[in-house]
C-alpha cells in the first residue's frame, strides 16, 4: 500500500482498525499488560484503592507518570505537588505527539477529535504507528493507530487490576520488575529497526553515555543522555547525508 492510495471508505478503515487490534493482541499488549500487573501491586502497596488505580491508568495511562503519583501519594505529598510531578513526567509525550498526528491526519476527521486521539499517544502504539503508518495510504492510519492503541490501552486496566488482586500472591521484586518491561520491550523495538542511520547512531550514544551520566547525577543522567545522544545523532546524520549529496 502506498500513501497516494485513494480514499479507503468506512469499509476499509473500520478493516484497518480490526487489523491493528489483532497486531496489538499478542506480545505488545502482553508485555504492556505485565508492566501494569506490577503498577497494580504498587497502587496496593501504596493504601491506594483499586477504583483509583484504575481512575489513574484510564486518564493518564503512562507509566512513569503513574508511578510517581502512587509513590508521592504513599509519602503524603499535596495534590498539587502530585499533579506538577505527573505533568513534568508526562511532558516527554508532547513530541511524540506532535511527530505522530501530521502522519495520521485525516483531513476528513474534524479536528476536535484529535484532542481525544492525542491522549492514546503512548510509547509502544507511537513507536508502532510511527513504523506502519508511513506504509498506508492516509485514510486508514488513523483507524490503524486508534485500533492499536485501544487494544493496549484495554490490557492496561486489565493489568492493573490483576497486579492489584495479586499483589500479595506475587513476590514484590517479580512486581517491581514488571514495570521495567514496558521501557526494555520499547527499545527493543528500536533496536529491530536500525535501517535509519541517526537512530542507530543515537541508540549506541545512549547506550555509553546513559551509564557514565547516570554516575555523574542520577536526577540529570537520563535527560541529558537523551539530549545530547540524540542531538549528537541528529547533527551527525545530517552531516553524513550532507557529505553524500
Amino acid at each position: 500500500m502506498t500513501a497516494t492510495a485513494t480514499p479507503a471508505g468506512s469499509k476499509a478503515r473500520r478493516t484497518m482498525f480490526l487489523i491493528a487490534a489483532r497486531e496489538a493482541v499478542g506480545m505488545p499488549s502482553i508485555v504492556l499488560g505485565a508492566s501494569y500487573v506490577g503498577f497494580g501491586s504498587l497502587v496496593r502497596e501504596s493504601g491506594m484503592g483499586l477504583w483509583l488505580g484504575l481512575f489513574s491508568t484510564l486518564s493518564a495511562w503512562a507509566l512513569p507518570g503513574q508511578v510517581a503519583l502512587v509513590e508521592l501519594y504513599g509519602v503524603g505529598a499535596s495534590l498539587l505537588v502530585i499533579a506538577l510531578a505527573v505533568a513534568l513526567t508526562n511532558a516527554r509525550l508532547m513530541p511524540m505527539t506532535i511527530t505522530l498526528m501530521p502522519l495520521i491526519h485525516d483531513p476528513a476527521v474534524p479536528r476536535w477529535r484529535y484532542y481525544l486521539y492525542s491522549h492514546l499517544v503512548a510509547v509502544t502504539a507511537w513507536a508502532f504507528s510511527m513504523r506502519r503508518c508511513p506504509e498506508m495510504p492516509r485514510d486508514v492510519r488513523l483507524p490503524y493507530f486508534v485500533g492499536f492503541a485501544t487494544v493496549l490501552w484495554l490490557a492496561s486496566l486489565i493489568g492493573t487490576a490483576v497486579g492489584f488482586v495479586l499483589a500479595d500472591a506475587v513476590p514484590q521484586s517479580v512486581t517491581l520488575g514488571l514495570v521495567f518491561l514496558n521501557p526494555i520491550y520499547f527499545m527493543l523495538i528500536f533496536a529491530t529497526d536500525l535501517r535509519h542511520r541517526a537512530r542507530a547512531i543515537a541508540l549506541g550514544l545512549g547506550a555509553v553515555m546513559g551509564p557514565t551520566l547516570h554516575t555523574f547525577s542520577h536526577d540529570w543522567g537520563l535527560m541529558l543522555t537523551g539530549l545530547i545522544a540524540g542531538t549528537a545523532a541528529f547533527g551527525a546524520d545530517r552531516l553524513l547525508a550532507r557529505r553524500r549529496g
